[in-house]
């Protein structure tokens, strides 16, 4: 009879071993993966495909957007150009715009409250500046804060592109913590109607602060905030809730151009200082 060494013997047992505790744990990688999957599928599209194109092209996702939109919108309409840029972001490459479902309660609230000064902060590449814009009346003005340069150059084009003017959109280049307690002596503003936060999620809160102590906002003001439930903005949800300065509202949704991951905008309604 053949006899193993110790250390043969544990290699023998280890190659038997293997593939059961494999086997074993398919299931659960096939539950995580199904779980997950939509996950997965925002992990591909925002991060491996935007990498991949940046490499190829020398040209950032931002900048392609916008020779996607030039080439196959139709300049001045506005629905134009929303819809080729919603196409471009649900089909070939991701970006988180607020999105055409979540788009709707924006542009619901615009109607019912006819905002006439409007704050955005996180321009990005436009999109929701230009959706905001069409919904306003005659004499509105959005003051929409991008710090990021690059994408500010795009979201100029693309403002400019759908027929929304200097008078009606100011697109200022700079943090936005030192945008708003400026926005009286530099711009003028002596009430903020909407304020639409979509910038860094971690920005939400001091931002919301700074506008409390700004004196800009009044009795009826609307913040709305988008993708505070992914990725999320706890923070800030809970102080807006427990301040007593806000009725609160959450709108239940997906997120844009990725169904399957649960998000959500809130809608904050100032009361005004106790």
């Amino acid at each position: 009879m053949f006899s193993l060494t110790p250390e043969e013997f544990i290699r023998s047992e280890l190659k038997m071993v293997s593939p059961a505790i494999a086997l074993a744990f398919l299931p659960l990688l096939l539950t995580l993966i199904i779980r997950y999957r939509y996950f997965f599928v925002l992990l591909y599209r925002a991060v491996l495909i935007r990498w991949v194109r940046d490499c190829l092209t020398g040209l950032s996702r931002e900048e392609r957007a916008f020779q996607y939109i030039l080439t196959h919108a139709t300049p001045g309409d506005v629905q134009s150009i929303l819809d080729t840029f919603d196409h471009w972001c649900s089909k070939v490459e991701f970006i988180s715009n607020i999105g055409p479902k979540k788009g709707k309660i924006l542009d619901r609230l615009l109607q019912e409250h006819c905002p006439i000064t409007v704050l955005e902060l996180g321009t990005h590449c436009g999109y929701s500046t230009v959706r905001i814009a069409r919904s306003l009346p005659i004499g509105a003005r959005i003051y929409s804060v991008e710090m990021d340069e690059g994408n500010a150059r795009v979201a100029e084009k693309i403002i400019r592109l759908a027929g929304f003017d200097e008078d009606m959109v100011e697109l200022i280049v700079r943090p936005s913590d030192e945008v708003i307690p400026r926005l009286r002596e530099d711009f003028g503003v002596e009430r903020l109607d909407l304020v639409f936060m979509d910038h860094w999620k971690r920005c939400y809160l001091p931002d919301l602060q700074l506008l409390e102590g700004s004196g800009l906002l009044g009795e009826g003001s609307i913040i709305l905030a988008d993708n505070v439930i992914f990725p999320g903005a706890p923070n800030f949800l809970r102080h807006a809730r427990s301040s007593g300065l806000y009725e609160v509202r959450v709108h239940r949704a997906t997120l844009e151009y990725i169904r399957g991951i649960r998000d959500g905008m809130a809608e904050l309604t100032f009361l005004g200082i106790k």
